[in-house]
């Protein structure tokens, strides 16, 4: 499924000698040559006063419940949503009472130590004299054992979304950034290791080390979900992007695996698109190709399947099986 690794072997191989990284559309083609995926489902909230719920995690365990965070947000508006925490009953996800909401688009949550970590991407002010209503954004952190304890802790750098972590075996704590502007463009993927969540501030993060050669001029991409392989490398599930000549936006999930002894990674491949999932409601005309991937699941009695949960057209959330995209790579 996916692109094949032509058994590279990342340790050996010199990072500037490796092939051109294939486009979006070359990837497409690739992907959609091998089996087709089954097709996914759309998960069902209610609560919310008619908003749309998109940009979800997959579901995680705290306070003693199956919980999913999701972004809300009504239809018409940008930039002005908040992400809340649902609880599943009768097949609907409904909001938590008593619940925090954080004022933040996109989050996401990890596990360090015996903490959860959760973030979401900060949108504020940031007037310009030929915009005054230009906004910035950043990615804000929290950190707790349940989510009435969840307290602010870091943030990120200004424009800088989908900064991801992961505990390592070496006890360190990997850290994947996303910098924008000047070589990096609209976003490429760098990668540092921290000691503790302490040394998780903006310094650090703008001195990530830039994983090359992973993305065609003009597209870009980002990181959604991190998970540690048995052999140390590092399972990386994210988004692959670019715009079209008819100002058209395409999200496809994508999947790679990362050294952190060789900073080099296995191609990217395209794990997932939008037509994985039934047709539905968008955001608009412009955003209808998107799916913006969270988190994969894994089963404790099924090494090769995984279950994919994703935001899909800004508008809707959904989940599907796909193959272990890391199962056999290098």
């Amino acid at each position: 499924m996916g692109v094949e690794t032509n058994n590279i072997d990342i340790g050996k191989v010199e990072e500037e000698k490796r092939p051109s990284p294939l486009s979006c559309i070359e990837l497409l083609k690739r992907f959609k040559s091998k089996e087709a995926l089954p097709m996914g489902e759309k998960l069902q909230f209610s609560g919310v006063d008619g908003q749309d719920v998109y940009n979800i995690t997959a579901p995680f365990l705290i306070d003693n419940k199956t919980v999913i965070a999701g972004r809300v947000e009504k239809r018409e508006k940008l930039a002005d949503s908040q992400v809340m925490f649902f609880e599943e009953k009768d097949g609907v996800w409904s909001p938590i009472d008593g619940a925090p909401t954080f004022k933040l688009e996109d989050g996401f949550v990890t596990q360090i130590g015996d903490e959860t970590i959760f973030g979401g991407v900060e949108v504020y002010p940031s007037p310009v004299p030929d915009n005054p209503d230009e906004v910035g954004y950043r990615t804000v952190f929290y950190r707790g054992h349940d989510l009435s304890s969840l307290e602010k802790f870091a943030i990120g750098p200004d424009r800088m979304k989908d900064i991801r972590l992961v505990s390592l075996a070496n006890g360190h704590i990997g850290v994947f950034t996303r910098p924008q502007g000047g070589e990096n463009g609209n976003g490429k993927i760098g990668y540092l290791e921290i000691e503790s969540l302490l040394d998780l501030n903006e310094e650090n993060l703008l001195n990530a080390k830039i994983i090359e050669n992973q993305f065609a001029p003009g597209e870009w991409g980002g990181v959604n979900e991190l998970h540690l392989l048995e052999d140390g490398k590092i399972g990386v599930v994210g988004h692959i992007a670019y715009i079209d000549e008819q100002d058209i936006k395409h999200y496809y999930a994508m999947a790679f695996v990362y050294d952190p002894e060789t900073h080099l990674s296995s191609p990217i491949e395209i794990i997932a698109t939008r037509e994985n999932f039934p047709a539905g409601e968008e955001k608009n005309t412009k955003l209808a190709d998107i799916i913006f991937p969270s988190s994969l699941v894994f089963s404790d009695d099924d090494t090769d399947t995984v279950t994919l949960y994703a935001g899909l057209s800004d508008a809707e959330a959904g989940k599907t099986k796909l193959p272990n995209p890391f199962k056999g790579k290098i």
